[in-house]
């Protein structure tokens, strides 16, 4: 008996957005108009790699870079969450597919010392430059229309699921963890027997809601959390059956 537990990372583990934060690094903690405004619809890596360039062009080094995410805030009882599916490794496999990038999670993890919890992490692979600029680029390239085009969660879990019955790893359940517009995807993905745990009043737990009215539900149940205790609780009667 074992369970797969997919965390999203951003307004999941921590309570913020990693690629908004790094902008406290920037002059005046603030970007210029004409960046901010040249993000266009579902290439959100190519503007973070140019946000990344004015940080380097503005002397920003990765030292402070680091400083400045590992103040994020995790959200409310995750640390507890962390600690807990820490001690019962043996029976929970857990990954993260997110949409930040390898360096900001790989920093934050390892400052609070939980990157041991984590058995794989799929993100946008991110490298600094000999020229001390951090560079990020798409995780892979896709053909599903509903998502971001450097990003596809749900093909990304597909995958991990096929690699894994090759290794004779099958789940008896699958808990995913979001709250973004982009969790949709692998959300409708899941079957029946597993559970889809939606933030409360994020765009994940508004589609969800949407789908239902559109009389058109998800497969999976639903279980919507504020705070990561919710989700231990769950996971606490889940190994007790």
């Amino acid at each position: 008996m074992k369970f797969l537990l997919v965390f999203d990372f951003d307004h999941t583990i921590i309570d913020e957005n990693s690629d908004t934060w790094i902008v406290k690094c920037a002059p005046e903690r603030k970007l210029p108009n004409g960046l901010r405004n040249s993000y266009q619809a579902g290439h959100w890596t190519e503007y973070m790699g140019k946000v990344f360039a004015y940080l380097g062009d503005n002397g920003v080094k990765e030292d402070e870079m680091r400083r400045t995410m590992t103040t994020i805030p995790f959200t409310a009882g995750m640390m507890d969450l962390l600690g807990f599916i820490g001690k019962n490794k043996e029976l929970f496999d857990c990954i993260i597919v997110s949409d930040s990038n390898t360096v900001f999670i790989d920093w934050i993890l390892k400052a609070a010392d939980f990157h041991g919890v984590f058995d794989e992490v799929f993100t946008n692979p991110a490298s600094f430059s000999s020229a001390g600029y951090l560079t990020v680029q798409n995780f892979h390239a896709h053909r599903c229309a509903k998502c971001p085009k450097n990003l596809c969660k749900r093909q990304v879990l597909k995958e991990f699921l096929d690699k894994q019955l090759e290794r004779g790893v099958s789940y008896t359940q699958i808990v995913y963890i979001g709250d973004g517009g982009n969790d949709l995807c692998p959300v409708l993905f899941l079957k029946e027997k597993d559970i889809a745990m939606a933030r409360q009043g994020y765009t994940l737990e508004k589609k969800i809601s949407q789908l239902a009215r559109d009389l058109s539900p998800v497969q999976c149940s639903v279980l919507v959390w504020s705070s990561a205790t919710d989700i231990m609780s769950y996971l606490k009667l889940l190994i007790k059956k």
